[in-house]
């Protein structure tokens, strides 16, 4: 799907669930791309499904790329909180015709993937504010 057709009906999911932002949904058509990359998508023909614990690492992985010490702000912004609204933005891509899915795709297969703060914060904090923390010293702050 070319990208302004993938905007427009990103856009009319929007229209009927505003929870999370235009920009999510490009978010993850784009995190979508780069795991088939990342998975080595053959050029021509299906490539393998992706299931829902291998998007999230891969989501996780090309936020912080893209946003590195920004991404949890970011996903904020978008009214994106937890892993959960993946597989609710996943699944709205899904019922909206644009990705397609197995009989044992779930919104549950996103549940519980990981802890922002871990995925998102932890990785830029400084060491100092790491290590107080791992002997209960001091508050790390962001």
């Amino acid at each position: 799907m070319h990208e302004a057709d993938f905007r427009e009906a990103a856009r009319r999911i929007v229209e009927k669930d505003s929870r999370y932002d235009l920009e999510s949904y490009v978010f993850i058509r784009e995190a979508l791309d780069d795991a088939a990359k990342a998975l080595k998508k053959p050029e021509e023909g299906p490539g393998r499904h992706i299931t829902g614990q291998e998007l999230l690492e891969c989501i996780r992985d090309f936020a912080l790329r893209e946003f590195g010490p920004m991404a949890a702000t970011v996903f904020k912004e978008w009214g994106v909180k937890k892993t959960e609204d993946f597989g609710e933005i996943v699944f709205n891509l899904v019922e909206a015709g644009i990705l397609g899915k197995t009989e044992s795709d779930k919104r549950e297969d996103f549940a519980g993937g990981y802890d922002f703060r871990e995925a998102f914060v932890k990785p830029f904090l400084p060491p100092s504010a790491l290590a107080g923390k791992r002997h209960g010293r001091g508050r790390a702050k962001n």
